[in-house]
């Protein structure tokens, strides 16, 4: 799991490269959301700060001020790259030698978008797997052939080194790396504040199929009823039957709409919920493998195993000594 906590003043500190020409929408994410943090208490969880190897920071009309210098970037717990107006052609040598250094500490780096490009530069990501905006995949993989390019997925987590594709994807990477270190309700918490879903896997695809208005509500609609429906032994024919289509259609319409099928959907949703349960609750492994309708604890451990790399009670024991209350 995620260092949680900073080496120094008990909060995460993570650290933004501002550099010139970064892509203004991708700094913004996690400036506002990881703020969005907090304890039962109400006191934020992380410390948020600009570094860079400048002052200030200039990206069209903005000028970002207050930047830390790069030798801040040793104290952080993470660091976040934002994407780059200059992306492949990205060239500034003491901004990629501090992110070796910080990587050799152990510091934990994550890229945004076209962030992944600046990355790539340090030679840090090659022999692993990332992404990047669809629209720079192939760039990168021809410039960076050692590096397992993912072209349809929404971020990808090596450990230390995670990547998020374009854009909004770079909140749904924001999103899972405040569950991965303070749990999922907290990150609920924020989504709620972001007014959007935590459900968008990191396997989601970038390019998604976009129905008419009309088209998707059923979709949406069935999404929903799943999520009610979590604790019952729920099926592809009982799904298509709900949704008053064949199952070979419910499969098609939604892998365009989620790049996945529904029954992984499915399978994720029920994972999440029982992280939230084991954060918020004191029901017992057996009753929230019940509710979340894996049928027997050795399916809930199984399902967690795969899907979030430790046991639902080393995730009890890591999140719930936090004090989040259910909603």
């Amino acid at each position: 799991m995620s260092t949680a906590v900073c080496r120094q003043s008990g909060r995460h500190r993570l650290a933004i490269l501002a550099v010139d020409d970064v892509v203004l929408f991708d700094l913004a994410i996690p400036q506002q959301m990881f703020p969005m943090a907090k304890d039962r208490d109400g006191a934020p969880l992380y410390e948020v700060f600009f570094c860079g190897p400048a002052p200030m920071a200039h990206s069209g009309a903005v000028t970002i001020n207050e930047v830390a210098p790069l030798s801040e970037l040793f104290s952080a717990d993470t660091i976040i790259i934002p994407g780059n107006m200059q992306m492949l052609e990205f060239h500034q040598p003491q901004v990629i030698e501090a992110l070796q250094h910080a990587v050799a500490q152990g510091i934990r780096v994550a890229s945004i978008c076209t962030g992944a490009a600046i990355l790539a530069a340090t030679g840090l990501l090659g022999g692993l797997r990332a992404t990047t905006h669809w629209m720079l995949v192939e760039k990168l993989a021809q410039r960076y052939p050692a590096i397992d390019v993912a072209t349809n997925v929404l971020f990808v987590d090596n450990g230390q080194l995670l990547t998020s594709a374009g854009l909004a994807a770079g909140q749904d990477l924001c999103l899972y790396m405040i569950s991965r270190d303070f749990g999922v309700q907290v990150a609920e918490k924020v989504a709620d504040m972001l007014v959007m879903p935590l459900a968008r896997q990191g396997s989601q695809a970038q390019q998604i199929y976009r129905h008419n208005e009309h088209a998707a509500s059923p979709l949406k609609d069935l999404q929903l009823w799943m999520l009610e429906q979590l604790h019952q032994p729920l099926t592809l024919t009982l799904l298509a039957q709900r949704a008053c289509i064949s199952p070979r259609s419910l499969s098609r319409r939604f892998h365009q709409q989620t790049g996945m099928s529904p029954m992984a959907w499915l399978y994720g949703a029920r994972v999440r919920r029982a992280q939230s349960l084991l954060e918020s609750s004191r029901m017992s492994v057996e009753q929230i493998a019940a509710a979340c309708g894996f049928g027997s604890t050795s399916a809930l451990r199984e399902a967690f195993q795969r899907e979030v790399g430790s046991s639902p009670s080393a995730w009890r024991k890591a999140y719930s000594a936090l004090g989040i209350t259910e909603r």
